[in-house]
């Protein structure tokens, strides 16, 4: 699998490919779309994620090779599609590797931060900040 910071080029590339940022947005709504759901069974309070203004909840599961999968889903559409995006840079990666990335920096690189309401760009912030606990978790 290529190295977080090839997947944020990738996708980095693909935003610059889009013109304004209602085809951006669309494109970040139909990522969202692509995510596999989550049981009902998985949409658990231990899953969900604080400080978002939807309903967003995050699986994570440690693979034999050490690295981190994430599973994720929301309630509203753009939120699916945040998830498809840190999904895309995160599973898949060791723990490290997560922690390493400089993520407000992929963010402002994406262009996301000036897109976002507030409230939406604290729920991201909540959701990436669920990811790195739960990679310190595994590194530990």
């Amino acid at each position: 699998m290529a190295a977080i910071d090839d997947a944020f080029t990738e996708l980095r590339d693909e935003f610059d490919l889009l013109g304004d940022w209602e085809e951006r947005y669309r494109y970040v709504i139909d990522m969202g779309r692509d995510l596999a759901p989550l049981s009902d069974a998985e949409r658990n309070d231990a899953n969900k994620v604080r400080g978002c203004a939807s309903q967003v909840w995050l699986v994570t599961e440690t693979q034999d090779d050490g690295t981190l999968r994430f599973r994720g889903d929301s309630d509203a559409h753009i939120v699916r599609g945040l998830i498809a995006v840190l999904l895309r840079l995160y599973s898949g990666r060791p723990a490290a590797e997560i922690l390493d990335f400089d993520v407000k920096g992929a963010i402002d690189g994406l262009g996301l931060s000036g897109a976002l309401s507030s409230q939406r760009s604290n729920g991201l912030a909540s959701m990436v900040a669920r990811i790195r606990r739960d990679a310190e978790l595994a590194k530990a």
